[in-house]
């Protein structure tokens, strides 16, 4: 390999089209419904697909926008390869959307569908089962119109609880929405909110949904009364990025919230009973540009706008593991998978990328162990020299 050459592994694929939005298919929630006479030829089929090697679908969306520029508007999905960690050179399902860019999206964690945010709706999308195997999915067009999000203009932010029973949409206008699902009944509807919503997070326990603009303090929304239940002001010079509730094994909450202060990329964390700040650490000297919590809450994981990415072991806010350059553009998109494994990055260079995610425990080990073979050849060196080594120092070796 020529020296300086950007090495690009099986896991980063290019696709056509500037990516601007990222998601795992929740397969465990996913499976195809076989018609009565189906049913036995599938039961033939079952003891060969138990030998298909395990994978992983990711979701991307993007692409030229209006006009001619040839590049398409497109929502696919991609299978990873687990056990070769390799992205398929073409996707498992392709859906152009003819005129309008799909730039956010939102996947029901319990696989109702899919939604998208386009510059003057959004649409949903629900999953199919062309060849009735899981692994081969399809999205396709619902019947389903999202009418309450029809004609509201860009959705800058939208997001479903963890439970999938209440759907969050923050306008480029300021707007914040939030519906019941499936029934689309409002919730909450305000109007000048922030002047652009840029984020929104739902708390675990879905009490609270917190707003995040381009300016100004973020909002804490209680949503059993639809009322604010806190605001929290940014320190002079901070600028608000992203937002993520995390849950720990010990059942608390924490808020983490992205900024940028002069050159540093910074993440800020907020204890979610008092609202309070706990801690700020500066993480890199770039301006972040994607943000996720793994569902764990052990990892975070950052996107800059230099195509690196950087994840996080949140017991201590260190870098546990840095690809730079894992593309060559703004990263538009980071996310973990449900068992935290995999982090699934995308970009406006057209490119997404799968990362193991590296334990710290392993790198730990790997450490003590070079350490250890280290002292290892030492001790061997020496006995086997041992003599010429005593007779240097002028001592008798009596053995």
């Amino acid at each position: 390999m020529a020296k300086g050459r950007r090495e690009i592994p099986p896991s980063c694929k290019t696709y056509g089209f500037p990516i601007y939005c990222a998601a795992w298919a929740p397969l465990p929630h996913l499976s195809p419904t076989p018609t009565e006479g189906e049913e036995e030829e599938e039961k033939e089929e079952e003891a060969g697909e138990q030998g298909e090697e395990p994978c992983l679908i990711a979701v991307l969306g993007g692409g030229g926008g209006e006009g001619h520029s040839g590049i398409p508007n497109v929502l696919l999905l991609s299978r990873f390869d687990v056990p070769a960690l390799s992205l398929s050179d073409q996707p498992v399902s392709k859906i152009v959307t003819d005129d309008d860019v799909p730039y956010r999206m939102a996947v029901h964690p319990r696989g109702d569908g899919v939604i998208c945010a386009f510059p003057k709706d959004c649409r949903w999308f629900v999953w199919n089962f062309p060849h009735k195997k899981v692994h081969k999915l399809a999205l396709k067009s619902s019947e389903q119109k999202l009418t309450k999000l029809e004609g509201v203009g860009l959705q800058l932010a939208l997001v479903f609880n963890a439970e999938g029973s209440i759907l969050a949409a923050g306008g480029e206008d300021g707007h914040l929405r939030i519906f019941k699902w499936p029934s689309m009944e409002i919730i909450l509807h305000e109007t000048d909110v922030h002047a652009t919503v840029k984020d929104l997070a739902f708390s675990f326990d879905a009490k609270f949904l917190l707003s995040l603009g381009n300016s100004g303090p973020c909002k804490v929304w209680d949503l059993t009364s639809s009322k604010i239940a806190a605001s929290l002001s940014r320190e002079d010079g901070e600028v608000f990025g992203f937002c993520k509730f995390s849950q720990h094994t010990d059942s608390t909450q924490l808020l983490y919230i992205t900024a940028m202060h002069g050159d540093y990329g910074k993440i800020i964390i907020w204890n979610t009973d008092s609202w309070k700040r706990i801690s700020t650490k500066k993480i890199i000297r770039d301006a972040i540009s994607a943000f996720n919590v793994s569902t764990d809450g052990k990892l975070l994981a950052i996107g800059t706008v230099e195509g690196d990415v950087l994840i996080l072991n949140s017991s201590n806010m260190g870098v546990q593991m840095r690809v730079r350059k894992a593309h060559l553009g703004i990263v538009t998109a980071v996310v973990f998978s449900q068992d935290s494994r995999f982090l699934i990055s995308a970009s406006f260079d057209s490119t997404a990328r799968v990362i193991p995610v590296e334990s710290k425990t392993k790198r730990g080990l790997n450490v003590w162990l070079i350490i250890f073979v280290i002292l290892v050849a030492i001790m061997a060196y020496y006995y086997i020299n041992r003599k010429e080594v005593l007779k240097g120092w002028g001592i008798d070796d009596a053995e």
